[in-house]
């Protein structure tokens, strides 16, 4: 069965559980995904699926030809191929309660907000230099960067002023509190990476007993 969905952080609110406790939540529209392509053990060498994502304009010839097979002709917002062991065809639909049920732990992948250039202080933490003894300009200055004559080159991996942000992050174990099958939407434990209506992708790393499944559904 497939374990992971593509779609949007919606936002965030707050939720009381079963015992009163204020529990904060983040709203992730997952679906429906459509499957675009599949790939096979005997063709790929590994079985997986292409699932897209909601909409957007200005659709390529390339991509036409690409969704053919899937019966779409509308370019996906989002693309994103997760591997999985059922077999799956070119244009099968999938909502989120067909994957995530209450209760579930799940790993939530995003790309976390974009901060442009950044300096060393907001980029890795640093504490800046002294502000006394006539360091009237030099506070938040990376300081040296090399050790001198030997090695007489600056370290890969140095860190150092750039771009911050927009980078994969995982956050793991988060727990499924509520599902909203009209809205295709699940309510998780926790914050995840990006603004709104940034990339998301959800896998399910432990479900809830079936027998529970079916009460949940029921």
């Amino acid at each position: 069965m497939i374990k992971t969905l593509i779609g949007i952080k919606s936002g965030m609110t707050h939720v009381y559980d079963e015992t009163g406790k204020w529990l904060t939540v983040t709203r992730l529209a997952l679906g429906p995904c459509t499957v675009l392509q599949t790939r096979s053990v005997e063709k790929d060498g590994y079985r997986a699926v292409q699932l897209s994502f909601g909409t957007k304009r200005n659709i390529t010839k390339p991509m036409a030809g690409h969704l053919k097979k899937s019966g779409t002709d509308r370019m996906p917002l989002f693309i994103s191929e997760v591997t999985t062991e059922e077999t799956l065809n070119a244009g099968s639909k999938i909502t989120a309660s067909d994957v995530f049920f209450t209760g579930d732990l799940v790993n939530v992948a995003g790309l976390t907000r974009g901060r442009g250039f950044t300096g060393v202080v907001k980029r890795w933490g640093f504490h800046g230099g002294p502000k006394t003894h006539g360091q009237s300009d030099r506070h938040r200055a990376p300081g040296s960067i090399g050790q001198g004559t030997t090695p007489g080159r600056v370290y890969k991996g140095k860190k150092m002023a750039g771009r911050s942000g927009t980078a994969r992050q995982t956050i793991k174990n988060l727990r499924v509190v509520k599902i909203l099958p009209d809205q295709n939407e699940i309510w998780v434990t926790g914050a995840v990476p990006g603004a709104r209506g940034g990339f998301i992708e959800a896998t399910v790393i432990k479900s809830v007993p079936r027998d529970k499944q079916e009460e949940v559904k029921q």
